[in-house]
């Protein structure tokens, strides 16, 4: 097996909302705002190569939408998926799936490109995976989410044929009162791949754990977007349910540091990786590394 980072080029989101209830006068110090509150943040795959498998998990935010909406999020940055596969040999036609932790449009969005008037899939021989509950929630959007819920980077998926479940129902399990249904939180999506079941992001966002020579690896997504959000109370206001977030966090981060795990940023925009340590001030960033130093 093999890893990459794959960078598709960076974005900007208000500071205020990536941190939460957190003040700036202590979030600007870990990623300082421009004139207009806005940070930078990395759209950053992970391509793993696994033996006749090419599999990519998520795909930023592609490039099909208009001017209007990309004025909003300023895509910046020399990176674009495809000169960060060709780095490494790759190029679409060879990915044979795409993993979408979630379907929020800056994970989504290169899922889908426009053919003329049509959206087809950008990665023609790859099976596209979600799950059927992440899948409802984002084809029938609530309120908070719809902004990040679009229906071009998502129905085209499914019209193309090409869409498939990583799990489909919480499993039943005997209890003293008969069968009833439990939530399981991992999954397994291959030999070397399980999938860490979150909630408080969004529903049923997926979080691949991969077992890689001889280390854990875990492709944080939106669970921890940067080392900056680390400390539990450091929570996204795009969280639809940041009391679970906080719980599943730190339900995560000591898991983390029991198993010695390395973390793998989505949208860290300076590093890739880290390892984790107890300080004083609870569990935080050990040593930081790039993927490819593993």
């Amino acid at each position: 097996m093999n890893l990459y980072s794959i960078n598709t080029g960076y974005f900007k989101l208000d500071g205020g909302a990536m941190f939460g209830v957190v003040p700036k006068t202590i979030w600007n110090r870990i990623n300082p705002a421009d004139e207009n509150n806005m940070c930078s943040w990395a759209l950053r795959s992970l391509l793993i190569e696994d033996g006749e498998k090419l599999i990519l998990v998520d795909n930023g935010m592609g490039d099909k939408q208009d001017a209007k909406f990309f004025s909003y999020y300023y895509l910046h940055g020399d990176d674009t998926l495809d000169k960060s596969l060709a780095k490494h040999g790759f190029y679409r036609d060879d990915i044979t799936d795409v993993f979408l932790t979630h379907l929020h449009f800056d994970h989504c969005g290169g899922s889908i490109m426009r053919e003329g008037d049509k959206l087809v899939p950008a990665f023609r021989n790859a099976v596209y995976w979600s799950n059927e509950l992440h899948w409802q929630a984002a084809t029938h959007p609530n309120e908070r989410e719809k902004a990040s819920f679009l229906k071009e980077n998502i129905l085209p998926i499914e019209e193309s044929g090409k869409l498939k479940f990583v799990f489909e129902t919480p499993p039943l399990r005997e209890s003293g009162h008969g069968w009833v249904m439990y939530p399981e939180n991992e999954f397994t999506f291959s030999d070397t791949v399980k999938v860490i079941e979150v909630n408080g992001h969004t529903q049923s966002m997926m979080l691949p754990k991969i077992n890689y020579n001889g280390k854990t690896v875990v492709f944080m997504a939106d669970l921890l977007p940067s080392q900056g959000h680390i400390p539990i109370p450091y929570v996204m206001a795009y969280d639809v349910q940041p009391l679970i977030s906080m719980g599943e966090k730190s339900t995560f981060l000591h898991e983390a540091l029991r198993g010695d795990y390395i973390l793998f940023f989505e949208h860290d925009p300076e590093y890739e990786c880290c390892t984790l340590q107890h300080t004083s001030k609870g569990i935080r960033p050990k040593e930081f590394f790039r993927l490819d130093e593993i």
